[in-house]
C-alpha cells in the first residue's frame, strides 16, 4: 500500500529538516519549498496528498497560498504549523480552508494527529487554541476578537497590500481601480477600526493576521 505524499513549506531550513525526520516513518516526501509562491507552484505540479506549511513565509504567506490553491480548485488538505498563537490567525486559516492548525511548540504527536485528520477529511486545531477559537465563534464575540472581520472583502484585499508596503497608486494598478478609490477605502478602514493613522491601521492589521510576514 502506497504511503501518503507530503509537501513541506517552511522558510526555516532547520525546521524543514526536523519535519522530514519526524514524518519519514509514515510519509513519502513530495518536496520542500521555502516561500508561498513556491508552495503554490509545487502543489500544482506535484499534487501531494497533504501539505504542511508555515504561515509566515516570503513571497506569499501560507494563508494567501492556500487561498490561491482553493481558487484553483486544488483541494489538497493543508495543515499549518506555526508560531502564531493569536486566535485571529487560526480563524483566518480555517476560513481559508485549512485542515489543521498546530502550534510549533506543541508535541510532535499533535502534528501527526492533524495530518491523520486531514487525510481523513477532518480538521484538527491544537488544544491550546481550540477552546479560544470556539469561544470566538459565539455571536457578538467575533468582531471583538478579530476586528478585521468588520471590513469588506475589498477592504481586506487593499489592507493586505498596504501592509506589504505598496502605495495607493500601486494597489490601484493591481486591482484595476483608481488611486482615489484606494484612499477612500483606506480612510474608511481607519474609521471602522479606530486607528489614528495609516501606521496605526497597518499595526492593527499585522496584529490580527493580515499578511503575517
Amino acid at each position: 500500500m502506497s504511503r501518503p505524499r507530503v509537501l513541506l513549506a517552511d522558510d526555516h531550513r532547520i525546521v524543514a529538516e526536523g519535519l522530514k525526520g519526524l514524518l519519514a516513518a509514515a510519509f513519502d516526501l513530495a518536496g520542500v519549498v521555502e516561500d508561498g509562491r513556491a508552495l503554490v507552484d509545487a502543489a500544482r505540479t506535484l499534487r501531494p496528498d497533504v501539505i504542511v506549511a508555515d504561515i509566515s513565509m516570503p513571497a506569499l504567506n501560507g494563508i494567501e497560498a492556500l487561498e490561491i490553491l482553493r481558487n484553483d480548485e486544488l483541494n489538497i488538505p493543508v495543515v499549518f504549523l506555526t508560531m502564531h498563537r493569536d486566535v485571529a490567525y487560526a480563524r483566518r486559516a480555517l476560513e481559508a480552508g485549512a485542515a489543521g492548525y498546530v502550534l510549533k511548540h506543541s508535541a510532535a504527536t499533535e502534528l501527526l494527529q492533524a495530518l491523520s485528520a486531514a487525510l481523513n477529511g477532518g480538521t484538527f486545531v491544537s488544544p491550546a487554541l481550540a477552546r479560544q477559537l470556539f469561544e470566538s465563534r459565539k455571536p457578538g464575540l467575533a468582531d471583538a476578537i478579530d476586528p478585521i472581520a468588520r471590513l469588506t472583502r475589498r477592504q481586506r484585499e487593499i489592507l493586505k497590500w498596504l501592509v506589504e508596503g505598496l502605495s495607493a497608486k500601486e494597489i490601484a494598478a493591481k486591482l484595476d481601480i483608481s488611486p482615489r478609490t484606494v484612499e477612500f477605502h483606506k480612510y474608511q478602514m481607519i474609521e471602522v477600526l479606530g486607528a489614528q493613522s495609516s501606521a496605526g491601521l497597518i499595526r492593527i492589521a499585522v496584529e490580527h493576521g493580515i499578511a503575517g510576514r
